[in-house]
């Protein structure tokens, strides 16, 4: 079969391999419909996450067509249309009976990896490096999925491909930074990031019942979608204000109830401390940029909640604890619990709350998934996200 794969830093090619078998009797194996660029793979294609090796298929956020199933897949067969979750959760282990999949014990061969980076592993990912399982991704004709009664998902009967493919993982992602914040009727949040995750973050806040939702980032064209499509009820462009002043104006001086970070570890921002960890980062002396996360530190309100979804893959610098502490701030955070939430997403696109169809701004082949990141690494021609039909 055909699949994108990664070559070195920003070298991405079209590879023939061979095509995905079942190993275990809980695998299915699916006919890629089609799978997204998401702005964590950026993390690997620049070079940031080291257990990316050449060959590896990328990939994590798809849907399909059944077309195998194990002895033991109970819940599925051959021609169903799934939506399979990023996130690999055998269903059985204590995290798993707890609805924390994303800290499954038992999908991660290569525990041992992560145990020395983070003192304990967490759960595997697809396409998402060897640290992290080094199970093939979905930017692919066909996908192995293990544990496939557990994380493939029926769609709904009458939904496009395109309405449903972000339940994958955007969706779910951006629906946990609002549930775990605990948004309430009546709050004030505040968005860092408008990419897709923070559109669906913004859409989630709104479905929760949030009163604001403050939208930030540096690319006006974002902006205008975060208000016209997901709901946000004010713009900030950190390119034109300043960040913490603008959010105090807005909140009579007393910060954002709930800020989210839907960003990560290659935030983009203005002034001195941007280009330091900028600097830092391009000579290995520091994993990540915590640009928004200090910023989310410093703004939001005593007593408020600060919510991460946007990944960090290692160290940062210069994290205003001082502040953390004594506002007395919430720190909720993790990769995203797709089994908890898929469900109830496909529920909401089924009954037309949410179309996240509107992400889409190129679709495209695989053999254009070199242009089609660069694009999306770029924001060139006001690349959202793009999708391979392979």
């Amino acid at each position: 079969m055909k699949a994108l794969c990664y070559n070195g830093v920003r070298d991405l090619r079209v590879e023939t391999i061979p095509d995905p078998q079942l190993i275990n009797p809980h695998d299915a194996i699916v006919r890629v419909h089609m799978s997204s660029v998401c702005g964590s793979d950026l993390h690997l294609i620049n070079g940031y996450v080291p257990t990316v090796m050449a060959g590896d298929v990328l990939g994590h956020e798809f849907m399909g067509e059944i077309v195998e199933v194990g002895p033991e897949v109970k819940k599925l067969k051959r021609g169903d249309r799934v939506v399979v979750g990023s996130v690999i959760a055998c269903g059985e282990c204590q995290h798993c009976q707890e609805q924390t999949y994303s800290l499954c014990d038992n999908t991660n061969p290569n525990a041992h990896l992560l145990e020395k980076m983070y003192g304990d592993s967490v759960a595997a990912i697809f396409g998402y490096s060897h640290a992290f399982g080094g199970y093939a991704g979905s930017h692919a004709e066909y996908i192995r999925v293990p544990f496939a009664d557990q994380g493939a998902f029926l769609v709904p009967e009458g939904l496009s491909d395109e309405s449903v493919v972000f339940c994958s993982d955007a969706f779910p992602t951006g629906f946990m930074a609002a549930d775990m914040a605990g948004i309430k009727p009546g709050m004030v949040v505040a968005v860092w990031g408008c990419g897709g995750v923070g559109q669906m973050a913004i859409q989630s806040a709104r479905i929760l019942g949030a009163e604001r939702i403050i939208a930030i980032d540096g690319h006006p064209e974002r902006l205008r979608i975060a208000q016209a499509h997901a709901g946000a009820t004010h713009l900030l462009n950190y390119r034109e204000v300043n960040i913490q002043e603008a959010l105090k104006e807005l909140t009579g001086g007393r910060g954002p109830d709930v800020c989210i970070d839907a960003v990560g570890m290659e935030a983009f921002g203005e002034g001195p401390g941007y280009y330091y960890d900028r600097v830092k980062q391009w000579v290995r002396l520091e994993n990540d940029r915590p640009i928004v996360l200090r910023e989310a530190i410093m703004a939001c309100r005593k007593g408020g909640t600060v919510s991460i979804v946007g990944v960090y893959s290692g160290f940062v610098d210069k994290i205003p604890m001082g502040a953390a502490m004594n506002k007395a701030l919430t720190f909720k955070m993790g990769q995203m619990h797709a089994q908890k939430y898929i469900p109830r997403l496909l529920e909401y696109v089924r009954d037309g709350k949410v179309d996240p169809s509107y992400l889409i701004t190129h679709q495209v082949g695989l053999e254009d998934g070199q242009k089609a990141y660069d694009l999306f690494y770029e924001k060139r021609d006001h690349c959202m996200r793009a999708v391979f039909t392979p």
